[in-house]
């Protein structure tokens, strides 16, 4: 995951500068430990000189947006005009997040006269998220002590929860053969998902198909050969399924996609798809490009935008509950990331009987154990969504007794809640059947990540 980055934007009265010049040595300081703070955290910070009229605050969002920030910090040095920020705020398609905090920590009977003129910022944040608000800008506050609280710890919380809804915002996702006929769940109209969302889908045009050496499928197969276990493989079969993978990555990569779909039911051996590309969509996984399965591009979209902040995010669907066990089998016909799985992956024959393309590849492992979020993007009435999070665990695959001979590409998930209250609360609130599995995720980064899509947001 490359480093997430900030523009950190000091808001500040031009008034004070032509009174009060001398104010700025404090005001100064304070702007740059704010921003040494933010970047002991991990972030990237992009800073800009302090801003105080229209111009400059367009200057400083050009910057921000050309740097390609994952959102932007606000940080009210004293009272700013609202009028000479909001409308710039309003317009960028930057997420806000508004860091309401002052120089000290004590503001009582005690304290010198003039600290006030230096910890009055917060009502200039309150005249700025009215504006917003009132321009239809979503945004995030946090407020508290740099020092005295945790604001720090929550404002990096929140951009990493900009970073993924910008990459929802702008995912760019592929899909073969259309949507399955039949599941309405996530059907969606390319359009609505555009207007909606503002994601991009991009259909697979056979004209766009590209051609694969054997050099290529070799080095392919070297590397996998160090990677997996490929004894349960023919050299023929991994052939032939490599070829149509190598030419969907390289379709991704000429695309700029950040993620794809195929229905594969439009897998046929008189296509280029040839082969059901589940090995590829694997690996896709594995390198940060999202998927889902039966032509699904918002799930799609969904998980490449997690696996921006989060590696270790995989595709996945609910298929068995097992009530004695209160827990629910997690699984699909053949992707899986394997950054979520445990012990050396088998690369192995899959029994594809759906069309006549026949049999395929696939990467064969349980998920491991651990902690997980479950994450559903639902679809609601009016064009609405609802992101909904599962909080719970996977069981140790390896200390699972199993007499099912299908042991691959699966795990058994727990929710916090009971088996029986979790369905019964997941499907009232519309949850779909696709879904994306995050280790090790952040409740918190994702309920944020939610708000700032503007998607109502429950955690079960």
């Amino acid at each position: 995951m490359k480093q997430i980055k900030a523009g950190l934007l000091p808001l500040y009265i031009k008034l004070y500068d032509d009174s009060s010049p001398e104010m700025r040595v404090k005001i100064d300081a304070f702007h740059k430990l704010i921003s040494d703070k933010l970047t002991g955290q991990g972030i990237s910070v992009i800073d800009v000189p302090v801003c105080r009229v229209k111009s400059e605050f367009e200057d400083a969002v050009k910057t921000f947006e050309s740097e390609d920030a994952d959102a932007i910090i606000t940080l009210h040095l004293a009272y700013s005009p609202s009028l000479e920020s909001s409308d710039v705020l309003a317009a960028t398609s930057l997420p806000i997040i508004v860091l309401d905090t002052t120089p000290d920590f004590i503001y009582d009977t005690q304290t010198e006269a003039e600290a006030l003129s230096y910890n009055h910022g917060i009502h200039g944040v309150q005249d700025m998220c009215n504006l917003l608000r009132r321009n239809g800008k979503p945004f995030e506050i946090f407020a508290g002590h740099w020092h005295y609280s945790d604001v720090i710890n929550r404002v990096t919380v929140a951009v990493y929860a900009a970073r993924i809804a910008k990459s929802m915002r702008n995912a760019r996702i592929g899909s073969v053969g259309g949507q399955f006929e039949g599941m309405g769940d996530f059907g969606i109209s390319y359009n609505t998902l555009r207007d909606t969302i503002g994601m991009e889908v991009i259909p697979f045009d056979e004209n766009q198909t590209r051609a694969v050496s054997d050099e290529e499928i070799k080095a392919e197969y070297d590397s996998d050969k160090k990677l997996y276990d490929t004894s349960g493989i023919t050299e023929e079969l991994y052939y032939d399924t490599t070829k149509v993978g190598l030419s969907v990555r390289k379709w991704i990569a000429e695309n700029r996609l950040s993620g794809f779909s195929m229905n594969f039911l439009s897998a046929s051996a008189s296509s280029v798809f040839s082969k059901m590309p589940f090995c590829e969509a694997s690996k896709a996984m594995a390198a940060g490009i999202g998927y889902a399965g039966e032509g699904d591009v918002m799930t799609a979209a969904l998980v490449g935008s997690l696996l921006s902040v989060y590696e270790q995010t995989s595709f996945t669907e609910m298929f068995c509950p097992d009530w004695r066990g209160d827990t629910i089998f997690l699984s699909h016909m053949g992707e899986i990331n394997p950054r979520c799985t445990a012990g050396r992956l088998q690369l192995t024959r899959k029994i594809f009987p759906y069309t006549d393309a026949g049999d395929t590849t696939a990467l064969i492992g349980g998920f491991k154990g651990g902690n997980v979020l479950f994450s559903c993007l639902a679809p609601q009435k009016n064009n609405k969504y609802s992101l909904i999070i599962a909080e719970g665990e996977m069981l140790d695959i390896a200390q699972v007794q199993t007499n099912l001979q299908r042991v691959f590409l699966n795990g058994w998930f727990r929710p916090k809640l009971p088996v029986i209250d979790f369905l019964e609360k997941y499907s009232r609130l519309g949850g779909i059947h696709h879904a994306a599995l995050v280790y090790e995720g952040d409740a918190e980064v994702l309920k944020t990540f939610g708000r700032f899509m503007g998607w109502d947001v429950t955690v079960i």
